[in-house]
């Protein structure tokens, strides 16, 4: 590259750009990295700089050169239009460059080069012929590699292959998904299948030749990226473990049903290491889940599943390759599927089922046994035979199942497994715990109970033979000081845990089970176990043990079964004759629902006094309190026990310690959530006022330190901020829980107005505290909430007027605080957060329909204009960027320019040009937002607002000063409503929406606004179009307005919406 190349404002030598380069993808110092990524950036922002990269590449040795032309390249072809002609000769070159240089290119640029070409050809697969045919020029690049040429060119065929399909696969940035989708189907039905017979190609030629593993993975992988190819748009997540029935299109039959195709995997896998044997296990993985549909007949299908469980069972014979996690683990991932996708009759009826089924059994207790190696694929061993044995009733014919003869063995292996387990962890102090991952143990908690009540009655008495002496050992132990190991006691835990965990999963699957009373009884018997340990935890030397792990570990088990007895045994469903009561009764005296409800209840209360520093146990304490007190049976049923009597009058932390430990601040409202729930099941004023008096007294201590609220700094310095937190947490949780007029009622009764001077006080206090300020703000947003119509006050009270006033008070107060604030490194955190809490507490006031804001006007109240004015202004501190950013702020922040566009147009239209602006934009921006909630939001926003000028505009009946106002903005701004109606078209003509409706609401407002800027907007939709679309879509568009008359009438609205579905479906079909 003689000629310089032009960059910033300087001339570079090609030397001078190599080092930069270098300096760019190698400095270890930040600051010469982004200097030189300034000065380089200039080739990625053009076209014009096309040539420059082309020069650059041709006449550089240096790789970060050529990665810095081919990278530049890429951007330029995604985000910039060029014609076909340039982009066909483009293409050319860089094939012939691959095919010149390719082999001597560091893998790091070559891959880069694939990567524009392979971008190129699917951003131009519907402009030109030429880019479908790059599957043909890569099988020549593979052609040289085999007849005589060199392997780098095989590899580089293979590489563009990969990438090839990769590229087709994934969406790419800056275009509709929409668009992506109709490249991939059509790339599917063109070249797919053509690719993956190139790859079964490719695995057959390097079979059992020396060739390079780097061939051999490109093959395999090849293979696997049109087996994981997304068919049919259902956008796979790639991180979930369940695998769907994959929708091969027919034209593959040939070659899944070709016994050599799945013969050719299994040759691979058995031939090579991990990473590529995994590789080809993953593809058989595929090949197993392919849809039924696709097989010519049943006896095809039946060969193919033959095929499958006679290499499965060939590789568990000679247990080949099966030494490596990764191949192990797949292993166990494509034996799960051959249930998934066949019927257990069909694999009964094989001639070697006999023989596979007893090799996979002694895998899965091999595998069982081996929990340190084999944790993670557990779950699909014990998957297959949960789906196996959910089979067993639809199972007909003589063919025996062998699942009675194994199925008890897997239950047993597993059970026995997890105790040793725990032996292993304590005395070995080995590190990983299969009972602190909660995810495993969850999983296989989901299998488990289909295994146990297979033989249900083995498996019962087996549990109950393990159980009994641990529980006599565990109630035995005295502690160190008779001698006895804490090792010993740490092991009793872990296995009792698991066994409690064991016993509830089982309790829980009589959920999946009908009939059989003797069921019934034997889940007495297990449950019987649990609630007698229950008596022995809390007492003795094991209330010693409540700060150690394997003891808290113990807790969450006990929890967790309560959830799963709950579900089955308590409440609405179940009858109180329930055999288990009687096996309940006999061995415990818990008669019914009552007695084991109180049992229940009295360790939630003994949780929430001795684990108060284990926030865990906390959590799921109160989880099961909150889910007791939901359901209505169990909700009454609590109502009646002395012990929520109790619980009602006596809450402070002087009862639960938890309550004062900084970690259960969160949980403070679920506590009082619950409490108030259960206090509002029945009508009693007098029993509410004894229930806040402890919350009164701390509302008291803070009038009188802050000197009945006029006092923010004397406050500030005589509280702690935890009491202002824990203060505020507590009441947003009785808020919660106040559904109706009457509940409601008695809780604003109580603070309004004796309190709310003390609760600005307080937000003024702590203005700059975010952990205080979040948790008043958030108490405000839940008592302003009109949720259940419970804010409905009688015509006569100025209540909802004088709520608003607060309302105005406390936005204003915070406002004021956090507009002073400068840059932070936390700007969520310190800033953001309260503003979107703000935002929410006042679109929630505005829209709760219980103020008639007319008053403040009428009578000169600035409340609501200063809480307007306040709002407006904390919301244009935050980017439009960090708006579209932070979910919840673009949820808070956009619900409210829907409510102000409804019912305050004049506070939009009377802002200056330069807000007016921001906010149309900001709307325009959110009608692209992918959460249809804001995008159906900003669609409600500008039709409101469109509609409303169009019904005030200067030249109507009814003109307004609001909309002359905007008539102003408009005539300084004039495409501002142009471009929303412009994105309108762009989302529902060229993409998928879910809110077609929401969004064609506001598209008629503003066309009818301005009917000749439509017609130039109509001719440049068209010409934006490829030249052979442009008279289909024009005349789509003239059936727009047929019919359609100049109002907003809702007939008239209706109408439009119509024909706009109507084009929209005429122009997507043919286009």
């Amino acid at each position: 590259m003689s000629a310089a190349v032009p960059l910033a404002a300087t001339q570079l030598q090609l030397a001078d750009l190599e080092a930069l380069c270098e300096r760019l993808y190698n400095s270890q110092v930040p600051q010469e990295r982004a200097q030189a990524e300034q000065m380089l950036r200039v080739f990625s922002t053009s076209t014009e700089y096309v040539a420059h990269c082309k020069a650059i590449l041709d006449s550089s040795s240096s790789p970060y050169a050529q990665l810095l032309a081919s990278s530049s390249l890429i951007k330029v072809v995604t985000e910039h239009s060029m014609s076909t002609q340039v982009k066909l000769e483009m293409r050319t070159y860089f094939l012939n460059y691959l095919d010149s240089r390719g082999p001597q290119l560091e893998p790091y640029v070559a891959t880069s080069l694939i990567q524009l070409l392979c971008r190129m050809t699917k951003l131009g697969w519907f402009e030109d012929d030429g880019y479908r045919a790059l599957a043909d020029e890569a099988r020549n690049f593979l052609e040289r590699g085999t007849s005589g040429g060199s392997q780098a060119h095989y590899l580089l065929g293979l590489r563009i292959l990969n990438m090839l399909v990769a590229e087709m696969n994934s969406p790419t940035a800056g275009r509709s998904l929409t668009q992506h989708r109709k490249i991939a189907v059509n790339f599917r039905d063109q070249s797919l299948y053509k690719v993956f017979q190139l790859a079964l190609t490719a695995l057959r030629h390097l079979q059992g030749t020396a060739a390079d593993d780097k061939l051999k993975e490109q093959a395999v992988q090849l293979a696997l990226q049109c087996l994981s190819f997304d068919f049919v748009g259902t956008c796979l997540d790639e991180s979930s473990e369940d695998l769907g029935t994959i929708q091969v299109p027919s034209a593959w039959r040939p070659s899944i049903e070709d016994p050599s195709t799945l013969q050719l995997f299994i040759d691979f896998y058995t031939a090579t290491q991990p990473p590529l044997s995994n590789m080809a296990l993953e593809c058989l993985v595929r090949l197993a889940s392919v849809r039924r549909s696709l097989f010519s007949s049943e006896t095809e299908r039946s060969n193919f599943l033959s095929r499958l469980v006679n290499g499965t069972r060939d590789l568990l014979r000679q247990q080949s390759g099966l030494a490596h996690h990764a191949n192990y683990h797949e292993f166990c991932r494509l034996l799960g599927r051959l249930k998934a996708n066949y019927q257990l009759s069909e694999l009964v009826g094989l001639e070697s089922y006999k023989e596979w089924i007893q090799l996979v059994a002694d895998f899965t207790i091999s595998s069982l046994n081996s929990w340190q190696w084999a944790s993670g694929s557990v779950y699909y061993l014990l998957g297959l035979w949960s789906r196996l044995v959910s089979s067993m009733p639809y199972l007909k014919g003589d063919a025996p199942s062998q699942l009675d003869v194994y199925v008890p063995k897997i239950t047993r292996a597993y059970i026995t497994s997890r105790l040793e387990s725990v032996q292993a962890v304590v005395l070995q102090n080995i590190a990983e715990d299969p009972l602190d991952n909660d995810e495993q143990l969850q999983d296989q908690m989901d299998s488990l109970p289909y295994l146990c009540r297979f033989q249900y009655a083995e498996t019962a008495e087996y549990l109950t033979n393990l159980t009994d002496p641990l529980i006599a050992a565990y109630q035995a132990f005295g502690g160190p000081a008779s001698g006895q190991d804490l090792k010993q006691l740490d092991m009793l835990e872990g296995q009792l845990t698991w066994l409690v965990h064991i016993i509830g999963a089982v309790v829980r699957g009589r959920m999946n089970t009908t009939g059989a009373d003797a069921q019934e009884t034997m889940d007495g018997d297990l449950a019987a176990r649990v609630f007698g340990l229950l008596r022995l935890v809390d007492a003795g030397y094991h209330t010693t043990r409540y700060g150690e792990h394997s003891r808290q570990r113990l807790d969450t088990a006990l929890l967790s079964f309560f959830q799963n007895f709950r579900k089955v045994y308590v409440g609405e469903q179940v009858m109180h004759s329930s055999k288990v009561y009687l096996k309940l009764n006999e061995r415990l005296g818990l008669s019914d629902h009552s007695t084991v409800l109180n049992v229940m209840l009295s360790k939630i209360a003994t949780n929430l006094k001795v684990f108060a520093s284990c926030e865990e146990v906390v959590e799921q304490t109160l989880t099961l309190f909150q889910d007791l007190a939901a359901g209505y049976m169990s909700g009454k049923l609590l109502l009646k026990l002395d012990a929520i009597a109790f619980l009602l009058t006596h809450h402070t932390s002087d009862y639960f310690p938890f309550l004062s430990d900084p970690s259960n601040l969160r949980n403070r409202t679920t506590f009082y959530h619950t409490l108030a729930r259960l206090l509002f099941m029945e009508d009693t004023p007098a029993k509410f006022k004894s229930f806040v008096a402890p919350l009164q007294q701390v509302l008291s201590g803070l009038a009188s330190a802050s000197a009945n609220g006029t006092s923010a700094a004397a406050l500030r310095s005589s509280v702690p901020k935890e009491t202002i937190i824990g203060l505020f947490r507590d009441l947003r949780g009785i808020a919660t829980a106040t559904n109706s007029r009457r509940t409601y009622g008695m809780l604003f009764d109580w603070l309004y107005p004796a309190h709310f001077p003390t609760v600005l006080a307080c937000l003024e206090a702590w203005a700059d505290t975010p952990e205080v300020t979040t948790a008043l703000l958030k108490f405000m947003a839940e008592f302003v909430l009109n949720k259940t119509q419970r804010l409905t006050f009688d015509s006569s009270s100025p209540n909802g007027i004088l709520l608003f006033r607060e309302v105005s008070k406390v936005i204003v107060t915070y406002g004021t605080r956090v507009l002073q604030l400068g840059p932070t490194a936390d700007p969520y955190g310190q800033k953001y957060k309260g503003i979107w809490i703000c935002l929410s507490i006042l679109t929630r006031a505005l829209g709760g329909n219980y103020v008639n804001f007319g008053v403040f006007e009428l009578y000169g109240d600035p409340a609501l204009k200063d809480a307007l004015d306040m709002s407006l202004k904390m919301a244009l501190s935050i980017p439009l960027n960090d708006i579209l950013a932070y979910r919840k702020v673009g949820k808070a922040y956009f619900a409210l320019l829907d409510v102000l566009c409804h019912n305050h147009a004049n506070v939009i239209a009377t802002r200056d040009t330069t807000t007016f602006a921001f906010l149309l934009s900001s709307l325009d921006a959110g009608l692209k937002s992918l959460d249809v909630s804001i995008s159906s939001q900003c669609a409600a926003a500008v039709d409101n607002l469109a509609g409303y000028y169009f019904k005030h505009m200067p030249s109507s009946d009814s003109p307004t000063p609001a909309a002359a106002a905007i008539a102003e903005h408009l005539r300084q701004r004039p495409e501002l409503f142009p471009q929303i109606l412009s994105t309108l078209f762009e989302i529902v003509l060229f993409e998928d929406c879910t809110n077609q409706w929401s969004l064609s609401r506001p598209m008629l407002s503003l066309i009818l606004i301005n009917e000749p800027l439509y017609g130039q907007l109509k001719q440049q939709i068209v010409a934006s179009q490829m030249p052979d679309r442009q008279q289909h879509l024009a005349a789509c568009l003239e059936k727009l307005m047929l019919d359609v008359q100049r109002s907003l009438e809702p007939k008239n609205r209706d109408k439009f919406t119509q024909n706009l579905t109507i084009v929209r479906h005429d122009w997507r079909q043919k286009a």
